[in-house]
């Protein structure tokens, strides 16, 4: 049904929904929300000015003053609550707000509070009345993803005309399933996803939505039957003892995991049938020189090798490094290199020297898939950090060749069993060691009461020459979120920092080649901090970057932080993780006191998910892996395996569909299939 069908939206809110991908009312109600706005009780102003977010009740002590400076209208007021305490709300470019703050009058203003110049004050509050304020009080209001023309309040009452049709779209998991695993109905999962009436409302929807999401990604992958059975290889690869000379060369000297997942590889190149590997390792164990390895014995056998990345910089950075490595062992063999910011000229270039077989390895990005491609002798096809691409997208680099060699690598350290189901078609290597070399990070938990010192020891190892991370969890300011953000926060250090010392912002929301420019330039050491969403979570290798601050570390799951520490100490240089702690809870250390205690992915990731539990869902998901809208790979560990459980148990025929229950499972596997692979 079309968006335009609902009252309220015309073609003009129908565009801007578009740039969501919401294209109809069957994706408005799956467009979920990101966060929830939770309506705590009013503090006193005392309390309220230790905080970062609060809700005041107060009396406006006198009438409103309104300035002008500029283009911009600031309206002021003082707001006074029981105790007879004081505070200042300001309000930019709302005149009309003045109309509600008449002399005496009772309100509950809830909003940011700012600290500046030892004084507090409350930013930009929404303002209630008392009786408005009760009604929304412990309820959680849902907060959308937008774009510019586009506000919360208007997705909001988009989505309440969109659930009149919730109850008319027939439920796809078939009765038997949703009963073994006390699943809600689908419109009742509609209903506490976008306007739930409790906590635990949203938490039985979410369950549902995150099982939905599970058991339809599962079965379509058993539908694939993507490399489920071996097949015969048509290459002979053997080991090449000019890969040996290149590996005794080193400067270092590979871990015991690495020469396991090595020679794991090279017994599959052996064995005549197609390979079909993941090779899971934890934040810098060293995953790519055994992917390097493996496309030498390939290379000498003759044939050629792609090896796929998730962005540009990581493309660029791996191509560099196998061209330097080439040039102090002297080997003449050929590399490409192969991204979308590249001109049709040098396209077509590569593209020729990929086809005549001129070159053995080319590194890329999705450009490596395009059409216009074509390989000579592909054999061996790998993809890097691999969550981040489909299955479609996997499928379509072997396709690029006749029944190559598949390597997948992924540095997101998931337990062995759930990895099992999730990647079921692939047999799995472990790299659970770090190099030697490799000098373990210094961590430290701190409250924001600490935000100082850290500015000062971020400026101190800049002064010698490093760079520097800071994580915030926003984007941009939104409201109802108690949370940094990477605009203001970037606006913020570059106040605290001393002149000289250059920082930019990045977030997944800018365009791919500001993106890219950005990290170029801190990659290159031309910028000293760099403020940014989790988008650098993967695919940057910054040797120089020694620090690591992270805020609102308390809002991020273990696995998520730890991904995150490991874009620092892969230099020589000694490395630092600062974790701010902005929860006001007295027990606010014993969860992240993990990441203090241990620099194991894999055991940070077993104790992720055995200290969670299903109120921990609310606000930012733990994990970006397989592209999932609800669901997450940690938080949602049980309901993978029973997800599994109750695919098997249809697939096995133990669980009969009738036909009607066959021909919506279908319809829903062939609908969601393209989002959830491609």
């Amino acid at each position: 049904m079309k968006l335009t069908n609902l009252k309220g939206v015309g073609e003009k809110t129908e565009q801007y929904f578009s740039k969501l991908g919401v294209n109809s009312v069957e994706d408005l109600l799956e467009f979920y929300p990101r966060d929830y706005e939770q309506f705590f009780e009013p503090v006193s102003i005392p309390l309220a000015k230790e905080k970062n977010f609060a809700a005041i009740s107060g009396v406006v002590m006198e009438n409103p003053f309104v300035n002008k400076k500029g283009k911009i209208t600031i309206v002021s007021a003082y707001i006074a609550d029981e105790s007879g305490q004081k505070i200042k709300a300001t309000w930019f470019n709302m005149p009309y707000i003045s109309s509600q703050l008449k002399r005496g009058t009772k309100l509950v203003f809830r909003g940011k509070i700012g600290h500046k110049y030892n004084a507090s004050s409350l930013e930009q509050p929404k303002v209630y009345s008392p009786e408005k304020y009760k009604e929304l009080l412990l309820t959680l209001q849902p907060i959308y993803h937008l774009t510019k023309g586009l506000s919360n309040n208007a997705v909001i009452s988009a989505m309440k005309e969109a659930c009149f049709f919730a109850g008319k779209e027939e439920d796809f998991i078939p009765a038997e399933i949703a009963k073994k695993y006390s699943l809600c109905d689908r419109k009742s999962m509609i209903m506490g996803l976008h306007f739930p009436l409790n906590k635990e409302e949203y938490i039985k929807a979410r369950k549902r939505a995150a099982f939905e999401e599970i058991f339809v990604f599962l079965l379509t992958l058993k539908q694939l039957n993507i490399n489920n059975n071996k097949q015969k290889s048509p290459y002979d690869i053997k080991k090449s003892s000019k890969t040996d000379e290149f590996l005794n060369n080193l400067p270092f000297e590979l871990t015991n995991a690495q020469k396991n997942a090595f020679q794991e590889i090279r017994n599959d190149f052996e064995s005549g049938f197609v390979m079909s590997r993941l090779v899971q390792g934890d934040v810098g164990s060293g995953k790519t020189i055994i992917a390097l390895l493996a496309m030498l014995d390939v290379a000498y056998s003759g044939y050629q090798s792609a090896l796929m990345v998730p962005t540009e910089v990581l493309a660029v950075q791996h191509y560099e490094t196998i061209l330097e490595l080439f040039r102090e062992q002297g080997i003449n063999l050929k590399v490409s290199l192969l991204t979308g910011s590249m001109t049709a000229a040098e396209k077509k270039k590569e593209y020729e020297k990929i086809k005549s077989g001129e070159v053995s390895i080319i590194v890329g990005t999705h450009a490596l898939i395009q059409e216009k491609v074509e390989y000579n002798n592909l054999a061996f096809v790998i993809t890097d950090e691999q969550h981040r691409f489909g299955v479609k997208q996997r499928e379509s680099l072997q396709n690029k060749g006749s029944l190559p060699h598949v390597l997948v690598m992924s540095a997101t350290p998931i337990p062995r069993t759930l990895a099992i189901i999730l990647y079921g078609d692939l047999d799995i290597s472990v790299i659970n060691e770090l190099p030697a070399e490799r000098l373990p990070i210094k961590n430290c938990v701190v409250g924001k009461d600490y935000r100082l010192r850290a500015y000062k020891f971020i400026t101190d190892q800049v002064k010698m020459g490093h760079q520097a991370y800071v994580i915030c969890p926003m984007v941009e300011y939104t409201e109802g979120v108690d949370a940094e953000n990477v605009v203001e926060y970037a606006e913020k250090l570059k106040t605290n920092l001393p002149e000289g010392i250059s920082v930019k912002y990045l977030h997944g929301k800018m365009k791919a080649a500001e993106k890219n420019e950005i990290m170029d330039e801190f990659s290159k050491g031309n910028l000293d901090v760099l403020v940014s969403t989790t988008v650098i979570e993967v695919g940057v290798n910054v040797k120089n970057a020694t620090v690591m601050m992270i805020e609102d570390a308390q809002r991020f799951g273990l696995a998520a932080l730890h991904q995150l520490r490991g874009r620092v100490g892969r230099g020589e240089h000694q490395s630092y993780c600062i974790m701010i702690d902005t929860n006001e809870s007295e027990n606010k250390d014993e969860r992240l006191d993990v990441l203090n205690k241990s620099n194991d992915g894999f055991y940070i990731a077993s104790e992720d998910l055995k200290q969670r539990g299903p109120g921990d869902v609310l606000g930012i998901r733990q994990s970006g892996d397989m592209r999932f809208k609800i669901a997450d790979i940690y938080n949602d560990s049980a309901l993978i395996k029973d997800a599994k459980e109750a695919v098997d148990l249809i697939l096995d025929g133990f669980v009969k569909l009738d036909d009607k229950e066959k021909k919506l499972l279908d319809e829903k596997c062939k609908k969601t299939s393209e989002s959830l692979l491609l």
